[in-house]
């Protein structure tokens, strides 16, 4: 039976790479997408689409309307923390309040199971390395809260619904696929601004913090393929869970901002300026996860390392020099 899927944030960075992948799967995916954030042209026209916002009820009644699902796959949010500590109350409302008539309708429908995206975040500063699923939840800005609520909410509706979910704790995000790629606009991630600067487009790399008690001084985190986290959905879709299951998408091995430059220069051949700046208010010095749930209940181990990471990234910025903006829908 071919499975029917509805993937919100769709034309977004991560979800467009799922969409990709439950296409060449063989599943039948209505993306819902308000496109405030994602990109029509980041969708081949094998999918159907639906534009509107997750907690638009109509919306959801036009996507919903289109057939039974075998699950859905929730990555509609905003995600820049900067932005989630200046307006709290706009990322509440997208985040945590849209996602609730999300799952109300989810229930409604009958839709057995819920992916859900969600974020490091929800750690904060933990005391320990790696990061483990067990390790106590303490975001530190409202972007984390809003993820946290969205867990809560899920297992709650699990006890109340039986409705079956799985949490994607994602650590870094990024790499590329021949066609989808990082649009973020302002670019708050490492990989493309370094990526910015190799490219030209940027002076210089401005490095937050070089005094961290870290091998370079430098704030070293778990970068994962788009393409690995992409795969741990699918994975997730037939994982055995009973409840809600909150699982670490992450390599195990943590990468610095130092690291991450020299590796650019290797696979550019291009010298990248760097400005030591202070640090920035709330970064941790270190996040890692344990990857060992992931592996136990996905069968999911990530297969790309940091340099196909920045080889992919490359690939797609020298094809898109200008994003999404030259591209045509169904390209």
């Amino acid at each position: 039976m071919t499975r029917r899927v509805l993937v919100t944030g769709g034309a977004g960075y991560i979800g467009s790479v799922v969409v990709e992948q439950l296409v060449e799967a063989g599943a039948q995916v209505v993306v819902l997408d308000d496109l405030s954030r994602g990109h029509r042209a980041a969708l081949s026209g094998k999918v159907a689409f639906v534009e509107g916002g997750v907690g638009d009820g109509a919306a959801l009644r036009r996507a919903f309307a289109t057939g039974a699902f075998d699950a859905v796959v929730h990555l509609a949010a905003f995600a820049l923390v900067a932005e989630s500590v200046a307006n709290p109350a706009l990322y509440f409302a997208n985040n945590v309040t849209a996602a609730r008539v999300l799952v109300d309708a989810t229930v409604a429908a009958r839709v057995p199971r819920f992916i859900f995206s969600s974020s490091c975040a929800v750690y904060g500063h933990p005391a320990a390395m790696p990061i483990r699923e067990e390790t106590p939840l303490a975001p530190i800005n409202p972007y984390g809260e809003t993820k946290r609520d969205v867990e809560a909410l899920l297992a709650e509706r699990a006890r109340r619904d039986g409705l079956h979910s799985v949490s994607l704790r994602y650590f870094n995000a990024a790499g590329a696929t021949a066609r989808c790629g990082e649009d973020h606009d302002p670019e708050t991630h490492l990989v493309p601004n370094v990526l910015g600067v190799a490219s030209g487009r940027r002076p210089a790399l401005d490095v937050f913090g070089t005094d961290y008690a870290t091998p370079d001084g430098t704030a070293v985190r778990d970068y994962v393929h788009v393409a690995d986290i992409a795969d741990a959905h699918l994975r997730a879709l037939d994982a055995t869970v009973a409840g809600a299951a909150v699982v670490n998408l992450g390599t195990g091995t943590g990468s610095s901002v130092r690291d991450v430059v020299r590796t650019v220069e290797a696979v550019t051949g291009r010298a990248i300026a760097t400005a030591s700046k202070p640090r920035r208010p709330g970064d941790p010095p270190v996040l890692v996860a344990a990857p060992e749930r992931a592996a136990g209940l996905l069968g999911w181990r990530p297969r790309h390392s940091l340099r196909e990471i920045v080889e992919t990234a490359w690939r797609w910025h020298q094809a898109h020099p200008r994003g999404y903006t030259e591209q045509t829908p169904g390209g």
